[in-house]
């Protein structure tokens, strides 16, 4: 069997003309090629650049938007009531949030566009890439339009700021204080002491109890004989102490007002009263002014009247009120007894007695 042996393995020296050869054919190429290079790279370096300006500028356009905000948050914050209508501490947060969330989203999509144009700078086909992208992305979308739902629908509550943490909300699927905002997902604690897990997208309607201030709302019911002047300064004169007091003085956010006669019957009248509170502190105002009114009243001698009436005392059961009529059976003379009786059997005649021997001689 022949042996093959290994070719010699140190390189053969590469003569003049063959390098001359390969430095002309390196450099006919590259002058061929050249100008298609310049204009790719100036194609590529312009898309950055537009890429990058862009992107730029729409981050300093929400950049001013967000301090507009804040400046307008500050000008509310400055009138009257602006502490109570609005925080404008949490405003400012939540506004900075979301133009971190509108920057993000504008740089992906600046710079995703400029490196499909570079792609295409380099002569990709990107028919097949954008086709399949489209059939993933609207499959993504179908499956997950609740998620996409959800999303953008914690984007506009917190850009619009409809509730934070801490705030007594009403969302209509759930009710309770708000303990963490998320922009797919928002966590109440209701009364009783559960978690609720309300998405965003679910929300309908909202009412948020803690913005603005509270209304604490009572009626009051005595009787039609009551002189009113003289009802109207006692319960003036109790609301009076009762707002110069701590902590009303601060939960009560105006005067009571008496509003007048809201109900007028033959046995009662009832007066309603009104008052402006802190946001969460209506119920606590109600329950101080009818304690207090409730005092005056009785001090003034005016009595309260309304409610259930109460019922008359039972007497006694009458024992024959259980027993059954009699019956009419239940004489032998009644009618009825006489008619329901059998008749008596007529008497069986005695058989004839037996003739006598004697008789039977003669």
């Amino acid at each position: 069997m022949p042996v093959l042996l290994d070719a010699d393995p140190t390189p053969q020296p590469v003569t003049l003309d063959e390098a001359a050869k390969q430095a002309g054919e390196a450099a006919g190429w590259v002058e061929e090629n050249w100008s298609t290079w310049l204009n790719t790279g100036l194609r590529i370096m312009l898309i950055v650049v537009v890429a990058l300006v862009l992107r730029m500028l729409i981050r300093r356009a929400l950049t001013k938007l967000i301090e507009r905000m804040n400046r307008s948050a500050q000008a509310v914050e400055g009138t009257a009531l602006g502490g109570l209508l609005v925080n404008a501490e949490r405003r400012r947060q939540r506004s900075e949030a979301i133009g971190s969330v509108l920057r993000s989203v504008a740089s992906f999509l600046i710079l995703g566009t400029a490196g499909l144009m570079i792609l295409g700078a380099f002569k990709i086909d990107l028919a097949p890439l954008l086709a399949s992208a489209g059939v993933a992305g609207v499959a993504i979308g179908f499956g997950a339009r609740n998620l996409v739902t959800d999303f953008l629908s914690g984007v506009f509550m917190i850009l619009e700021d409809q509730y934070g943490v801490g705030d007594s909300v009403d969302a209509g699927v759930a009710s309770g204080e708000v303990i963490e905002v998320g922009l797919r997902v928002t966590k109440l604690r209701g009364d009783n002491g559960e978690i609720w897990y309300v998405r965003n997208g679910e929300i309908k309607r909202i009412g948020n109890l803690s913005q603005g201030w509270a209304t604490a709302a009572i009626d009051v019911t005595v009787r039609p004989s009551e002189d009113l002047d003289h009802v109207r300064s006692v319960i003036a004169a109790a609301t009076e102490a009762m707002a110069k007091e701590e902590p009303w003085n601060e939960r009560l956010w105006g005067p009571v007002e008496i509003l007048g006669l809201n109900e007028v019957l033959l046995d009662s009248m009832t007066i309603r009263l009104s008052a402006k509170t802190m946001p969460g502190k209506a119920l606590g105002v109600e329950r101080e002014l009818r304690w207090r009114v409730k005092r005056a009243f009785d001090e003034a001698g005016i009595r309260i009247v309304g409610g259930i009436p109460a019922q008359p005392e039972e007497s006694a059961p009458d024992p024959t009120a259980s027993m059954s009529a009699p019956s009419a059976f239940a004489s032998s003379t009644s009618p009825q007894s006489v008619a329901a009786t059998p008749l008596t059997p007529a008497p069986t005649p005695s058989p004839a007695p037996a003739p006598t021997p004697t008789n039977l001689s003669k």
